[in-house]
């Protein structure tokens, strides 16, 4: 792809996520939702083969479907109030039915099929920016909506999002999908907090972001995108390895590690609200995202190579690859965990 074309796409996703979040006005939500999908298919099909095309097509269907029950919410509650904006109180049949194309949009469970193809389909930058930019639209819209959303509707869909997430992702060795299964988990537990606390929610978005891209950009560093291929970094290069391997801890939510903040968090919440069995099904359904996180590291910094010694030290070549942010993000996303105090006043 050519350098303007690139920089004009880029700039259309990035200005139609803007639109979503700074609108109160429902049609330009919509219009924002839909320059956002439109300019982001040429994004997914950059490396085009075609698998890639396959991912976009499915992508495409699955946002088209999502945009067009959103519609169907805001002219319903166009109907019943006979505004526009964003700050009034929705009726119950729209809530629910802008909770579901959200949700669509998202890739929460049930919805959530979309979601492993297509990032298996495309590149790791473009499933970078379909994992982390993508969501930040509809969940700034969950956030200006959640005081009409209906937990009821919500809070089973977190919990079974939570639920496949870790399902899902227990017996793939496809990295891309293994950050896709992980990304769902990661949005149930969003959206678990959403009807009570949605600035928890927000918080939860950001440290996610930060982690998914700092893990995105080692594998991209590595060119691994299988855990065979991660298997043998370790004699390329060791400290990136290790830094994998703290990540992957991070992201599984262990507690000296910035992924640890968000889980103690929305637990501490739903206890403030005396609800003791839903934090309790997260935590232990989080279990199995922890395993192939663990699994992960095993197969990354536990494992020899079965080769005799003079076969086993692979050429070191200089990487191309300029990674700039990769040392600061690499800190955030595993030593946030001192700043928990001060991010805790910040509610």
């Amino acid at each position: 792809m050519k350098p303007p074309i690139f920089v004009t796409i880029m700039s259309t996703v990035i200005l139609g996520t803007m639109i979503v979040m700074t609108s109160s006005h429902w049609m330009l939500t919509w219009i924002g939702f839909e320059m956002n999908m439109l300019a982001i298919i040429p994004i997914l099909m950059k490396k085009f083969n075609p698998r890639a095309m396959e991912a976009s097509t499915k992508y495409f269907l699955t946002q088209a479907t999502a945009s067009m029950l959103l519609m169907m919410g805001i002219i319903i509650n166009l109907q019943h109030s006979g505004q526009w904006t964003l700050s009034n109180n929705l009726n119950p049949t729209a809530s629910t039915l802008m909770t579901i194309a959200l949700a669509m949009k998202l890739g929460l469970a049930p919805f959530h099929f979309w979601v492993p193809e297509v990032t298996q389909g495309i590149s790791l930058s473009s499933g970078m920016i379909l994992l982390t930019w993508q969501k930040i639209a509809p969940l700034s819209v969950l956030y200006q909506i959640s005081p009409t959303i209906n937990p009821n509707l919500i809070l089973p869909m977190a919990v079974l999002s939570v639920l496949i997430g870790g399902w899902g992702g227990l017996n793939q060795t496809q990295l891309r999908k293994i950050l896709a299964y992980s990304s769902i988990a990661h949005m149930g537990w969003m959206a678990a907090i959403l009807p009570y606390n949605p600035t928890m929610m927000m918080l939860n978005l950001i440290i996610y972001i930060i982690m998914t891209i700092t893990t995105f950009m080692l594998f991209t560093y590595n060119h691994a995108t299988t855990t065979l291929s991660l298997s043998q970094s370790w004699n390329k290069m060791p400290l990136i390895t290790s830094l994998i391997l703290t990540l992957m801890l991070s992201l599984g939510g262990l507690p000296p590690l910035s992924g640890f903040i968000p889980k103690w968090m929305i637990i501490q919440e739903f206890t403030k609200n005396e609800m003791i069995i839903m934090p309790t099904i997260l935590a232990m359904t989080a279990l199995l995202n922890l395993y192939f996180y663990m699994r992960l590291t095993y197969a990354t910094t536990l494992t020899m190579f079965p080769l005799t010694n003079n076969m086993k030290m692979k050429w070191q070549f200089e990487n191309m690859k300029k990674m700039t942010l990769l040392a600061p993000l690499t800190v955030i996303s595993t030593m946030l965990l001192p700043l928990m105090p001060m991010i805790s006043t910040l509610e």
